[in-house]
């Protein structure tokens, strides 16, 4: 069963690559656009990664592992996609930058124990058919105090739902959004576990696409949107994004949130 979804997930990012222009990649937009406030937060966590050796896992087109590289972190991009690392790497000598590219099941990550100073993924732990067995993983391989970071999707909001129930063109059917209780496990693994949740009030935005601006959930991947369009959206999202402040103060409201982001030491 894992090897059957596995298969499918490589074929759908194979085919996601093929079609990808890595000249219209703006890289450091998907770090610090203000719609962007996972990664934000993750590199408030961070902090200076000069020097750091830096395994992405799950690195899809390679913004990541080119945006860590700027910043002067040894990167090594990895995907169970090869279509997905041929992309990185050209992504990577677009922007000048080294990176080390590696096919890689994060399930079965292929490197020795205590190998890395971080360890990010972004958006992957949703479609691992068992997430906790790679967070044991990024465990393994990270040094004695290293950093794990990720952020993905969580389960629990009505609006996302809806919205991946009819974006199914563009996002694979195995995929499985987290449960918040997620982070009481990685808490277990580590010795300290920081995290926080984004979009509630300004998952508004996708409503706004959806039924103002008429976007095809099916012809334009949304959580792309807001990145590309950062600028048209920015004073609106940042009004939302106050509200959401708010809105996580009040019980249980983080877990409706849309996106978890966890930074944890080793």
């Amino acid at each position: 069963m894992q090897e059957e979804i596995l298969r499918k997930e490589q074929e759908f990012h194979d085919q996601w690559a093929a079609a990808i222009d890595v000249e219209g990649i703006h890289v450091r937009d998907y770090f610090e656009a203000c719609t962007a406030p996972e990664n934000r937060f993750i590199l408030k966590h961070l902090g200076d990664v000069r020097g750091k050796y830096l395994l992405d896992l799950g690195c899809g087109a390679g913004e990541n592992s080119v945006y860590f590289a700027s910043r002067g972190a040894r990167c090594v991009a990895s995907d169970y996609s090869p279509g997905m690392v041929d992309v990185a790497l050209k992504l990577a000598e677009v922007n000048r930058v080294q990176v080390e590219g590696r096919v890689i099941n994060a399930m079965d990550i292929d490197f020795p124990d205590n190998t890395f100073d971080i360890v990010y993924a972004s958006n992957l732990l949703h479609h691992i058919p068992d997430p906790k067995l790679t967070l044991r993983e990024m465990h393994r391989v990270l040094k004695p105090g290293g950093l794990a970071c990720f952020w993905d999707p969580l389960k629990h909001n009505p609006v996302i739902n809806v919205y991946r129930r009819m974006a199914t063109e563009v996002r694979t059917e195995d995929e499985m959004p987290l449960d918040i209780e997620i982070v009481n496990f990685i808490r277990s693994l580590y010795s300290q576990t920081t995290y926080d949740t984004f979009w509630i009030a300004s998952l508004w935005i996708f409503l706004q696409f959806y039924l103002i601006e008429k976007v095809n959930p099916n012809k334009e991947r949304y959580w792309k949107k807001i990145i590309i369009e950062q600028d048209r959206l920015k004073s609106q999202y940042l009004a939302l994004e106050k509200v959401d402040r708010l809105l996580k103060k009040l019980p249980l409201m983080k877990r409706m949130a849309w996106n978890l982001a966890v930074v944890a030491r080793k």
